[in-house]
């Protein structure tokens, strides 16, 4: 025969210990033994929670009843063990607001799992990436379940990096996540498993390897001493560029790496630089774009890098530039070529470059042949490196003779030479090089 509990909705039976209605523990699983253990570790549980509502539990030395019974009987009948409960247990008045709703939400809330932090996060990110690496043998159900957990873990990430429509990011959780995204080979383990994640996991893990290419922590870039460690990773991103699907995040990853000075010039000195030649003009527009992109960015960001690249490397460089990209049939690339090749040589950091560039007859003939390309926009960006030849005050002879030989056909063509809007500059560097022209004389 069951009594009324003597503290109110507290009930050990078979189910396990339950408290107004919300199991505290279940006893199934348990030895005897273990389940007495357990049935004293949570009337402690208990008498703490009482503390924080300042209510005082006294504990005397009556055992805890049996299963089937209440706490505070020991499974007696009311009669036989009233004064036995009081023994037991003596506690202060509740407060007012007995509810059992509020009491089941404050026990809930003592049980709620504290909040995770950046690195945590991190940390659980790397486990389920060494997961999906290894590929081991589970249920197509427990694989699904755990990469849809670290899509939602590199969301979160992003969401921390970026903030969200409520909140900006913190500055303190930022660096912990990017210490952290750095301890370890996350980094590696994610781009490794690009191709494991869906789409929009990749974009989100792209946006996230892109801005923590800037977190600084302690005034240091430690993404950059990162990867000067791991430097092969640029030949795997490069080398993405190959395959269709990965192609535009792998890309966007590469770019936000060599904003790092020492990243750029290893891909600049190694043989990935050739591939780039073909990657420009691969059939696929989206992907030949990005890696258009890509290039420009290695070869105008770091100044001195690439001074000194295309000094050691002009040869080559410059022969691969001018017969696959100035001279392509594709007139995407013949354009963003000759753009590039201004920003280039127009650069004061390349003046040496510049000038063994407009030297060459060979490249006279190329630029000449582009100022009579149909499209004004290729003519306009072929003049600004045209008019370098023209401005050399120490034209070689062989470029004399060339100019020359072509001067009334030039200044034919410059005679109605427009922009579409109005350029004071423009027109003031065509005047100079018709006059250049016009007062050439053979040597």
């Amino acid at each position: 025969m069951h009594t009324e509990p003597y503290i109110p909705g507290l009930i050990l039976d078979r189910e396990g210990l339950r408290f107004n209605g919300l199991r505290i523990y279940s006893p199934r699983t348990y030895s005897p033994q273990t389940r007495e253990n357990a049935k004293r570790d949570a009337m402690w549980d208990y008498f703490a929670y009482m503390a924080s509502r300042n209510t005082r539990v006294v504990w005397g030395r009556k055992k805890l009843g049996k299963i089937g019974g209440c706490l505070s009987s020991g499974g007696q009948p009311a009669a036989q063990s009233a004064s036995a409960s009081q023994a037991v247990a003596r506690r202060l008045p509740l407060p007012e607001n007995t509810d059992v709703g509020v009491e089941n939400a404050k026990m809930k809330a003592l049980f709620k799992p504290k909040p995770k932090t950046p690195a945590d996060l991190v940390r659980q990110t790397r486990d389920l990436l060494i997961f999906a690496d290894r590929g081991t043998d589970t249920k197509e159900s427990k694989r699904e379940e755990k990469m849809m957990e670290l899509s939602k873990l590199i969301r979160d990430l992003k969401s921390i990096l970026y903030g969200d429509s409520e909140s900006e990011p913190v500055s303190e959780a930022c660096t912990q996540l990017t210490q952290e995204f750095f301890r370890e080979n996350t980094l590696r383990l994610l781009i490794i498993c690009l191709p494991k994640l869906n789409l929009e996991t990749r974009k989100d893990a792209t946006q996230v390897v892109a801005n923590l290419q800037r977190q600084q922590v302690q005034s240091r870039l430690i993404a950059c001493d990162y990867l000067e460690k791991n430097i092969d990773l640029m030949d795997t991103l490069i080398a993405g560029y190959e395959n269709t699907d990965l192609a535009l995040h792998y890309g966007a990853m590469l770019r936000e790496c060599i904003r790092h000075q020492s990243v750029a010039r290893y891909v600049l000195e190694s043989e990935h630089m050739k591939r780039f030649f073909d990657y420009i003009q691969l059939p696929n527009f989206d992907i030949a774009s990005d890696a258009a992109a890509t290039f420009k960015e290695l070869l105008t960001r770091h100044k001195s890098t690439v001074a000194e690249f295309l000094s050691k490397n002009y040869d080559w460089f410059f022969a691969e530039y001018n017969s696959k990209l100035l001279e392509s049939t594709n007139y995407i690339t013949r354009r963003q070529a000759v753009k590039l090749l201004g920003d280039i040589l127009l650069d004061r950091s390349n003046s040496a470059v510049m000038t063994r560039y407009v030297s060459s007859r060979d490249n006279l003939r190329i630029l000449m042949n582009l100022l009579r390309e149909s499209s004004k926009s290729i003519q306009i960006e072929a003049f600004h490196v045209f008019k370098l030849f023209a401005a050399n005050q120490n034209k070689p002879p062989d470029i004399v003779g060339i100019l020359v030989t072509n001067r009334s056909k030039l200044l034919r063509l410059f005679a109605d030479f427009k922009t579409e809007k109005e350029d004071e500059q423009f027109e003031a560097d065509k005047a100079l090089v018709v006059k250049e022209i016009a007062a050439l004389e053979p040597k």
